[in-house]
Formats: C-alpha cells, sequence, structure tokens
C-alpha cells in the first residue's frame, strides 16, 4: 500500500513539474518580440524567428493581388503554451488591430478570423505588419520599408564590356518605389556609371530599356517599364548632361525575364534597367 501511495505521488509530482515546465519554455535563443509590438498575447512563447536586412514580403489585399513591400523584413513565430487556453482569431486579430490604430497607423486588410495587417510610421520610416492566426501559432511579419544597401554597383567598364560582348548591360542599382517611375536618389552612382561610359564613348547610341517583373497586370507593367525607362533617359540628360539624341526610352515590363518570377529572388533580378546598343 505504501510502495502504491509512493508512486501516486510521484506520479503527481512528475505531472506538475512537466506543466510547470511546459508553463515557462523560453523563447527560442536570440528571438526577441519586435519593438513595433514589444508585447504580445498571454501565454504564447516565442518559437521562431527570422530577420532579412532586405527582402519583401506580399501582403495580404483579400483580392488576387497583393502589396508587394521590400526593406527590412522580420517574421516572428508564436506558440501557445496550453491550447486549451488559446485565444480566438478574433481575438487575436482585434488586439493587433488596435496595437496598430494606437500608434495612428493605418489598419489595411482586416480578416476578423486569421489576418489582419496595416502599415505605421516608426521614427519617420514606414513599416508594414501583419499578423496571422493559426492552430497554437501566431506569424507575425513587420517590414520596415526602405531601399536596399547596393554592395555590389556595376562600373562604367563592366557595361562596356558587356555591351561590345553581348550588345547589352543589366543595370542593377536604379531604383524606385514599387509602382512608382521616379528615380530614386540612391540611384545616383548607378546613373553616374552609365554617363562615365557615354563619355568614354562618344559614338555611343543606346536604347534605356525598363523591365519589370510579372507582379500585377500585363498591361500596368508595360506602362510602368516605359515610364521607368524615360525616367531614366531624363535623368541622364538633366543631371549628367548627356545628350537627347543619344538615349532613346524603352519598356518591355515582364516579358524578357532573366530568371524565374515564383522567388523574390528571382524577380529582384528582373526588375532592371538594361543598356541596349543602337545602331
Amino acid at each position: 500500500m505504501k510502495k502504491i501511495k509512493h508512486l501516486w505521488i510521484t506520479a503527481v509530482i512528475f505531472i506538475l513539474s512537466s506543466g510547470l515546465v511546459n508553463a515557462m519554455t523560453p523563447d527560442r535563443k536570440g528571438c526577441v518580440d519586435h519593438p513595433v509590438f514589444p508585447t504580445r498575447m498571454p501565454g504564447y512563447s516565442l518559437s521562431d524567428c527570422i530577420t532579412k536586412d532586405f527582402d519583401a514580403f506580399d501582403f495580404e489585399t483579400g483580392k488576387k493581388d497583393k502589396t508587394h513591400v521590400e526593406g527590412r523584413r522580420t517574421k516572428l513565430t508564436y506558440r501557445v503554451e496550453d491550447r486549451s487556453k488559446e485565444p480566438s482569431g478574433l481575438a487575436v486579430v482585434r488586439n493587433f488591430e488596435n496595437a496598430i490604430k494606437s500608434v495612428r497607423g493605418t489598419v489595411l486588410f482586416i480578416d476578423t478570423n486569421r489576418f489582419v495587417n496595416g502599415k505605421m510610421v516608426k521614427d519617420g520610416q514606414e513599416v508594414w505588419a501583419q499578423v496571422e492566426k493559426g492552430n497554437g501559432l501566431i506569424w507575425l511579419t513587420v517590414v520596415e520599408k526602405g531601399g536596399m544597401v547596393q554592395d555590389i554597383v556595376a562600373n562604367a567598364d563592366a557595361f562596356g564590356n558587356d555591351i561590345r560582348s553581348t550588345g547589352h548591360a543589366a543595370v542593377y542599382g536604379i531604383y524606385f518605389d514599387t509602382g512608382k517611375a521616379e528615380v530614386k536618389s540612391e540611384s545616383q552612382a548607378a546613373l553616374m556609371e552609365v554617363a562615365k561610359l557615354l563619355s568614354s564613348d562618344p559614338g555611343l547610341k543606346l536604347l534605356v530599356v525598363g523591365h519589370t517583373d510579372s507582379v500585377g497586370q500585363l498591361e500596368a507593367n508595360m506602362k510602368l517599364s516605359q515610364a521607368r525607362a524615360a525616367a531614366v533617359v531624363q535623368a541622364l540628360i538633366k543631371n549628367h548632361g548627356v545628350a537627347a539624341s543619344r538615349l532613346k526610352a524603352q519598356g518591355a515590363g515582364p516579358i524578357a525575364p532573366v530568371a524565374t518570377n515564383r522567388t523574390e529572388e528571382g524577380r529582384a533580378k528582373n526588375r532592371r534597367v538594361e543598356l541596349v546598343e543602337q545602331p
């Protein structure tokens, strides 16, 4: 009888100690809450975290076309400790909806059982966030919108070599906001190299060809690529003294990809400006 009582007590201790361990499961090493949402839903721990200095995310819109945003991307995965105390999808969505509104953010899309996303301004920077509720999980994705730091910028010599060998050269380092055709200030280094190429070869004439990825409608991308090519031509003429007679803008949209459009890496390669030698 004493032996049975001893086993029962041991089992109770094991069950209680197991519950205590589960209740105190620590966050995964290196994972912390994002500063935009410094608190979390009760009963959740961080089971995973990923941060990319420059990446992209397609935010839900409730329609076929999603909103593509580029910048510093953080994805946090929260796991509830006790499924019996798991909040409803509505509770999670409303909590984050109110958090976005509390910092004067704008809620852009909401599905009361699963999704909510919006954008805010923090320290002068536009920040996008999306929350998705799953079974026992909450996924939080935050994109601090911004341009990529270009570590590798091709120079005039490289452009010239490519044009002589293949008739065209891809220029990475000319930037535009999503869906816009205004050349961003971060593009000056690349534009200076194109101008240097033209200065070194006075007889060279170029087609400046704009390329996009395949996100969105074909007609819209064709117009956007034409507008971007024209903007590059105008920047070279007005800011770098290139003669207008040496440049012609052309839009190719998504019809000449150099990589798959199924991945963000591929889409980034497809969004480019190309220099094509004119006869």
